[in-house]
């Protein structure tokens, strides 16, 4: 019974016979809100420990052998889909030209619909074409020798279709009108030409280039590369007929996931005040590393973007061609995010936290209450009360 009594000395928590405990209104209001605000803060607790918790760091790129995974989705609502060429060159020299073998071109009406099923092309099929159109020369068949116009060297230089008399003018550097032209009227090329500005491109898909700085655009006429030097086509139309207008639907680098910078150009529409308008995307881009708690890691990359535009017609005296071009460089940084799942001590500590604070507090504001409104009633019993 000792051990007992000195026991019971140490309880912190004394009990108070319930007949001389005192119950208010302004107790029982007090106990109701803080009771409210407990649950609340305590479901938005349970909340977050179930949730995952995404920690940041930065550190040096050292990774090696990734590509970067290029997703593109443009409108070009005034240039047709066969006057528009998709282009890629990296700081390493390599060209790619005319990248369709992963990029899909769907053909739009002045007001946006589609004329017809998306179609995708290969660099493969490209040179295909171009063998098999070489082929017939080597048969025993002699086509007919179409006129070129006084544009021949020769009186043996025929001109049999509407690719054939542009490239003699241009070797005689004169301006070729394709509406004069027989072999343009009949002929693929012509019904190419006659279609230019008729129509809508939208241009879609993805790419993987080498992870280095580099740039691609999109831009009118047939592109080539001359001695190293890369070359658009406009002929037989100047560049300031060409409307470079156009919407970015979706634009990001690698894989998405559900934060972070990754598409900040994504919805935006440029209009171009005139023809032949340069658009520059200087592109800087943040290499991100994303480690979820389940599934594999993710390699994305987040990028911030400086616009930047110009009238490159002959008035203007800028330098360079219509389009849209994208210019990016990556950062030697890496952002990395990893999942992590809370502690059970630090959900439990912020419980008792939360509890036990509010108690108190709401302890101190009972005993404020109860006090003043004691004194207030003991002055007017006294008749003190002003």
């Amino acid at each position: 019974m000792r051990f007992l009594d000195s026991l019971r000395r140490l309880d912190a928590y004394p009990k108070i016979d319930n007949e001389f405990s005192i119950r208010t209104v302004s107790g029982a209001a007090l106990t109701l809100i803080s009771s409210i605000v407990i649950v609340t803060l305590v479901i938005g607790e349970i909340n977050a420990y179930l949730s995952p918790n995404v920690s940041e760091e930065l550190f040096v790129d050292t990774t090696r052998g990734h590509k970067l995974k290029i997703n593109l989705d443009f409108t070009i609502p005034r240039i047709s889909c066969d006057y528009v060429s998709l282009d890629a060159q990296d700081s390493t020299g390599e060209q790619h030209l005319h990248i369709e073998h992963n990029i899909y071109k769907r053909r739009l009406d002045l007001q946006g619909n589609q004329i017809e099923e998306p179609k995708k092309e290969d660099i493969q099929a490209s040179t295909k074409r171009i063998s098999s159109t070489e082929a017939p020369a080597t048969t025993t068949v002699k086509p007919a020798c179409g006129s070129c116009y006084g544009a021949a060297k020769n009186a043996s230089q025929c001109c049999n279709t509407c690719q054939e008399v542009i490239d003699a003018y241009r070797e005689r550097k004169w301006n070729p009108n394709v509406e004069d032209f027989e072999q343009c009227k009949n002929g693929n090329g012509g019904s190419v030409e006659g279609k230019a500005f008729s129509e809508g491109c939208h241009i879609y898909g993805t790419m993987e280039v080498n992870r280095v700085e580099g740039r691609f655009h999109i831009a009118p006429g047939k592109s080539f590369s001359i001695n190293h030097i890369h070359v658009h086509d406009v002929q037989p139309y100047s560049s300031s007929r060409f409307n470079t207008t156009h919407r970015i639907n979706t634009l990001s680098f690698g894989e998405q996931f559900g934060f972070g910078t990754t598409r900040p150009l994504d919805g935006l529409m440029v209009e171009a005040t005139e023809g032949a308008m340069m658009f520059q995307y200087y592109i800087k881009i943040v290499p991100t590393m994303f480690v979820p708690l389940n599934g594999p890691t993710l390699y994305t990359n987040q990028f911030s973007v400086t616009k930047h535009q110009k009238s490159v017609t002959a008035m203007s005296g800028e330098t360079g061609m219509p389009g849209i071009f994208v210019n990016y460089e990556l950062s030697p940084l890496m952002v990395k995010f990893t999942e992590k799942r809370n502690s059970l001590g630090h959900f439990a500590t912020n419980v008792c936290a939360i509890i036990g604070g509010i108690f108190t507090v709401a302890g101190i504001i009972d005993s404020l209450l109860f006090t003043s409104i004691h004194v207030i009633k003991r002055k007017i019993e006294l008749g003190k009360a002003s």
